[in-house]
């Protein structure tokens, strides 16, 4: 570690990052640590790569430790079973996505959990699964059932749990904005089943309502 830096004092230093006013924000949407993302990149810069501090921080449970340990590891170091594991762990949602994001789809083993958490029972599992996808559909859809997956979304995601209904309606849109053989039937299911039509959207965001963000990123690319 960085001149005898100890977890001990990488742990005493997130606490001392700690505010108030943003852990209020973060717990809004469902994430108990209070450090700022920036501030928390910048210690995950100092540190560089360094796998059992990454593996020690993880173990600690804290948000805010699982979060630097998922900047510092390295991706490729973890097993199967281990990445399944870290999933089913991950607890808060920006853990999840960091996990998903930053360690999992640099892993050998991406496709085959992809496939594994795409068809898990648990939601919050199966939301992992559909985010692999998604990117699988944007990078290399070769060998994807994008009609079935259109199928599914059609019968499921109206009634899916939050996250998982959240990756579905990703995925629904990366279909219809990188295919545009079956962009009409994604924009068809997306304006049928209504999903995110009304969540409150920024000014100078795109809505996540599937068929404004298909039209949106679409006209985007044909304007360059």
């Amino acid at each position: 570690m960085l001149s005898g830096t100890t977890v001990a004092e990488v742990m005493a230093e997130l606490a001392a990052l700690e505010d108030p006013k943003a852990r209020a924000v973060n717990e809004r949407h469902g994430d108990d640590h209070g450090v700022n993302l920036g501030k928390l990149r910048a210690v995950a810069k100092r540190l560089k790569t360094q796998q059992d501090v990454a593996l020690e921080l993880w173990a600690t449970d804290d948000t805010a430790a699982k979060l630097l340990s998922l900047l510092i590891c390295r991706p490729k170091a973890f097993s199967h079973d281990e990445l399944d594991t870290m999933l089913r762990q991950a607890r808060t949602p920006k853990v999840h996505d960091w996990l998903v994001g930053y360690v999992v789809k640099k892993s050998p083993h991406a496709e085959d959990l992809r496939q594994a958490w795409f068809a898990d029972p648990d939601p919050v599992v199966a939301s992992a699964g559909w985010a692999l996808t998604s990117d699988r559909v944007v990078k290399n859809p070769e060998g994807l059932d994008l009609p079935g997956l259109l199928d599914i979304i059609e019968a499921r995601m109206k009634d899916a749990p939050e996250r998982l209904q959240w990756a579905m309606n990703t995925c629904l849109a990366q279909i219809g904005i990188e295919h545009p053989e079956h962009r009409a039937r994604a924009l068809s299911i997306g304006e049928r089943l209504e999903v995110l039509k009304d969540y409150p959207t920024p000014p100078n965001c795109t809505s996540p309502f599937a068929p404004i963000w298909i039209n949106e990123m679409v006209r985007r690319k044909e304007a360059k």
